[in-house]
């Protein structure tokens, strides 16, 4: 079975800007590295993100899925396969933040959110420095003291400047972040 890797990102991206660039080369090489790639489905990184992944010459149909904010699945865009309209709004940012790993590019509140509950759900998390918005103030730092997995002492955010060293990353530590979050307890 195909991991899913989540892009978080700006919801507007110009076709010129950094993180459009990013969002697609991270498209593209999540399918390249044989991952499933799951966004909001929407514009701007998300977009962006699934035109590099059906770009990819390893993509085939189901590789990439839209998590919808509202009922509508006419607001997703013209790459996403699998569409889920969710109906949850902002609050569907918890399920993109559920896969085996989120990859931040740039972002605004709605990506931090991604970022922060990735975190907290105990999943690998990688950021570009790079872009602009959340993800380049996040690279690097770890989000709190707790500590998800003690067998990994450099847990933290990590930071990379592209999408290849992100998928090195990921590519490296995917196995090694394999619990799911169970229910808030003391310890978590």
């Amino acid at each position: 079975m195909k991991k899913i890797i989540a892009v978080a990102g700006n919801a507007i991206a110009p076709d010129d800007s950094v993180n459009f660039k990013l969002a697609f080369d991270t498209g593209r090489a999540i399918i390249d590295n044989g991952y499933r790639l799951q966004c909001g489905g929407l514009n701007g990184v998300m977009r962006a993100a699934c035109m590099g992944a059906r770009s990819s010459p390893k993509y085939t149909e189901g590789d990439i899925i839209g998590l919808l904010p509202s009922f509508d699945p006419n607001t997703a865009n013209e790459y996403v396969d699998i569409i889920i309209p969710t109906g949850l709004d902002v609050f569907r940012n918890v399920i993109v933040a559920s896969a085996s790993a989120v990859i931040g590019v740039g972002g605004g509140a709605g990506s931090l959110s991604e970022m922060a509950n990735a975190w907290a759900l105990q999943r690998l998390v990688v950021a570009y420095r790079t872009a602009e918005g959340w993800s380049s103030k996040l690279a690097d730092t770890r989000l709190d003291t707790r500590i998800r997995y003690p067998d990994i002492p450099e847990d933290r955010v990590y930071g990379a400047d592209t999408a290849e060293e992100a998928l090195e990353i990921i590519n490296k530590y995917i196995d090694r972040y394999d619990r799911y979050h169970l229910g808030i307890t003391p310890n978590n």
